[in-house]
């Protein structure tokens, strides 16, 4: 510990001795006697006004600095009993812009903060030297930085909720290095492993391990090729000495497994014993000078300025106040002319502002489609899928490399095979009707499969386990059937001859596409296939095997399909119809969406990449898909609101108060799950499982003209499932008809069917409106 240090902790601890008297008498007198909150004179401060103050808690604890609003407001310093220390800024009773924070074993983070949280730029040293520098988003090590390890370990790069995530370069205080790919904290991906000896490895990793096409390299120029595993019976490969090498060669793959690595551990680090978030207190900052101060009932539904003003981002009033009716106070608004604080309520954004009113509720989940039993007239060709599917999956294969070959593409590459109901040498007995099935470009959707992870066993019981598939209960507007599979994860789509011809088009591009971009949003595809029914009707149903981007233990509340199109983009349902599987339009919503900082970056890339493809392959009337899983719901059935504008899971807080008295944020038990659970940060991939918040917004009356509603300032906790859907449409010629048709009719901007160029600008112009960063 820093004589500093030291000398101030021995002051405080003279002071507190001195003052503890005093301070448990006037402790009794106080309405906050039994909270972590400091003592308060007999009058109130002046709203606004900013002093110096020094402040004695009832638990010992000690702040000093500027004061307002009977918490700490500017810069102060705050000194817990257990000897940590902060020193900085404050907004509002939080740690809010440039501070210090110390701990009693001699760690320091000197950085940002917001609300509570280590939130920004900032240096967390260990009481050990443990050393990391760059950005934080609460609490946790997410974006650039680099770290310095006790043992004398270093990495730079990436992170992610803690972990090294993407691209890093690891140094071992051995010489050794990894540059490459990461994943929660293992080399995951393309990497290059250089030991101090000159040898060196190229190639895939799979959890801290080389893992399929890989080159290993001597000092000499010799080098191996081959596919690698850690089971020694799945890997292959070729050795190729240099001309410098003479006579036998001595050497096992598996060495490098369990010789070369062993000294490539990746130290775990010095742990962060208790986060400066957790040493949050409460302050009466709020509730007893709003129930003081006189409201107006001033609409400001559309006042930036003071959205952003309001610092702390609290609603005030309690749960119940916020739930139970659609009379509520949506938010307070501070402004900084001082003219005090406002809030509004539904009825007067109605009458002031011609909004449309618009209140949640949540109608009791269930799973859609229905079962195909035995007697639906769908049931043999149910049988005949799973049949198929089984055939083509456990088809013995060599094992694939990612690079394929563009014969492996060619639209000719198809599989027929005959299922006679009597069986054949390559098929089983079965009792449904004689029929062929096709298989097409079966190599490349066996790679694709392998690419997305999935396990062929697991993707075999998904589809032809003896649970049956569910039929969705209407068919989409291009005719298409869908049925999902009883575990909800793929869903299969019929598809046109015409749309079977774009996908076998782009399937090169597609391909490349999601090789080069693990985070996109496109739908994912695992098979395309053909069922030929014999007889006179010689009937041909072709179909795809996609991804369900609602596969998840969360319930759906609502799901917006969504194009950027206003012309008949709207569903004719009051709110007391519309069940979780309803599926609503661009004019049904009633929501921004808003994004941690690292989350809205990466989707505005992602997003441009993904239009990007689909433009060159042109193809339109694509949608965005979002799936919305409120975090709290009340007994009656409506979300509940937030208290504070802070985006993500928040850390407990000490001394909190639970009466609901909205006078301080609460914790929900969706947060405690997230933050408890480190398998649930470990689910969050862009468009899956991700936590945000969104905004509920008011739209004008003439609503066509406005796509997206004025923000209310009213938010929930949500988590949010999203992907871009229906992508086998390109403009062909009965789009471009379409268009001429209806531009004679309709406003053309607003209908679905115009140029791939302008319907993707169109499409992200309006999803970066919907989609917007947590500020």
């Amino acid at each position: 510990m820093s004589k500093e240090f030291s000398g101030i902790v021995k002051a405080w601890e003279f002071t507190v001795k001195k003052s503890q008297a005093a301070a448990k008498k006037r402790a009794k007198n106080t309405i906050f006697a039994t909270m972590s909150v400091a003592h308060v004179d007999d009058e109130l401060d002046t709203p606004g006004e900013i002093y110096y103050a020094e402040k004695i808690l009832n638990n010992g604890d000690i702040y000093t600095g500027q004061w307002s609003d009977n918490c700490p407001n500017g810069h102060g310093k705050y000194l817990w009993s257990d000897g940590c220390m902060y020193v900085g800024d404050w907004v509002k009773g939080k740690t809010m812009g440039k501070g210090k924070f110390s701990w009693p074993s001699g760690a320091t983070y000197e950085g940002q903060f917001k609300n509570g949280y280590m939130d920004g730029e900032g240096t967390y040293t260990g009481c050990s030297n443990d050393t990391y520098r760059g950005c934080w988003v609460i609490n946790m090590k997410h974006g650039k930085g680099t770290r310095d390890y006790v043992n004398g370990d270093h990495y730079e790069g990436e992170w992610r909720r803690g972990q090294p995530d993407g691209q890093g370069r690891y140094q071992w205080n051995n010489g050794n290095q990894y540059i490459g790919q990461w994943r929660n904290g293992k080399m995951n991906g393309n990497g290059t492993m250089i030991w101090a000896n000159g040898n060196r490895y190229d190639g895939s990793w799979e959890d801290g391990f080389p893992k399929g096409n890989g080159t290993y390299r001597w000092g000499d120029g010799s080098f191996y090729v081959g596919i690698w595993s850690n089971d020694s019976r799945e890997q292959s490969g070729t050795y190729y000495p240099s001309s410098s090498r003479t006579g036998t060669f001595d050497w096992d793959p598996q060495d490098v497994y369990s010789i070369d690595l062993l000294e490539c551990q990746i130290s775990p680090g010095e742990r962060i014993s208790v986060y400066p978030s957790q040493k949050m207190v409460s302050w009466p900052c709020e509730g007893e000078f709003l129930q003081k101060l006189p409201i107006a009932k001033t609409p400001r539904a559309n006042d930036a300025k003071s959205r952003r003003n309001s610092v702390d981002g609290y609603s005030w009033g309690s749960e119940a106040d916020t739930s139970s009716n659609n009379d509520n106070v949506y938010s307070g608004q501070e402004r900084e002319s001082s003219e005090g604080l406002r809030s509004f309520s539904a009825d007067d954004l109605d009458s002031s502002r011609g909004f449309r009113p618009h209140c949640i509720k949540i109608q009791p989940t269930k799973k859609p489609g229905q079962t195909i039993s035995k007697g639906h007239k769908n049931y043999e060709l149910m049988l005949n899928l799973q049949l198929g599917i089984r055939h083509s999956v456990g088809r013995p294969a060599p094992a694939t490399s990612l690079d394929l070959r563009a014969t492996a593409f060619d639209t000719k590459e198809k599989i027929w095979t005959k299922f006679p109901p009597e069986g054949s040498k390559h098929t089983p007995p079965h009792q449904s009707s004689d029929f062929k099935w096709k298989d097409y470009c079966p190599l490349v959707f066996r790679t694709l499969r392998k690419l997305f992870k999935v396990d062929p066993a697991d993707y075999m019981i998904s589809l032809c386990g003896n649970d049956a598939l569910r039929e969705l209960s209407s068919p989409g507007k291009s005719g298409s059937f869908f049925y999902l599979t009883n575990d909800d994860k793929y869903m299969i789509k019929t598809l046109k001859k015409s749309e079977v011809k774009v996908l076998l088009g782009m399937l090169p591009a597609y391909y490349n596409h999601v090789r080069a971009f693990e985070n996109t949003l496109v739908t994912k595809f695992f098979g395309l296939h053909c069922v030929k029914l014999n007889g006179p009707a010689q009937k041909k149903v072709r179909f795809v095997i996609m991804g369900n981007l609602f596969c998840t233990e969360y319930a759906i509340h609502r799901r917006f399909d969504l194009k950027g199109s206003s012309h008949g983009r709207v569903t004719e349902k009051p709110e007391s119809q519309i069940e979780s599987t309803t599926t609503l339009k661009d004019l049904d919503l009633n929501f921004i969406f808003r994004l941690q900082k690292v989350w809205f970056q990466e989707f505005c890339r992602q997003v441009d990449r993904d239009c990007d493809f689909l433009e060159q392959e042109r193809i339109m009337d694509y949608s965005l898909l979002v799936g919305v899983h409120f975090r709290e719901v009340s007994g009656s059935g409506e979300p509940v609101t937030t208290e504070t504008r802070s985006s993500g899971v928040r850390t407990p807080t000490a001394n909190v108060d639970q009466g609901g008295d909205g006078s301080t944020p609460r914790l929900s038990r969706a947060d405690m799950d997230l933050l408890f659970d480190p398998s649930g940060w470990a689910s969050i991939r862009l468009g899956i499982n991700m936590p945000a918040k969104a905004e509920l917004t008011m739209r004008r009356s003439d609503f066509e003209a406005q796509l997206v509603g004025e923000p209310t300032g009213q938010y929930y906790d949500v988590i949010l499932f999203f992907g871009i859907i229906d992508i086998l449409q390109n403009y062909d010629i009965s789009k471009k008809l379409e268009h001429a048709y209806k531009a004679f009719q309709y406003d053309p901007t607003s209908i679905s069917a115009v140029d791939p160029k302008q319907y993707s600008k169109r499409f992200q112009d309006f999803v970066l409106k919907v989609f917007a960063e947590d500020t």
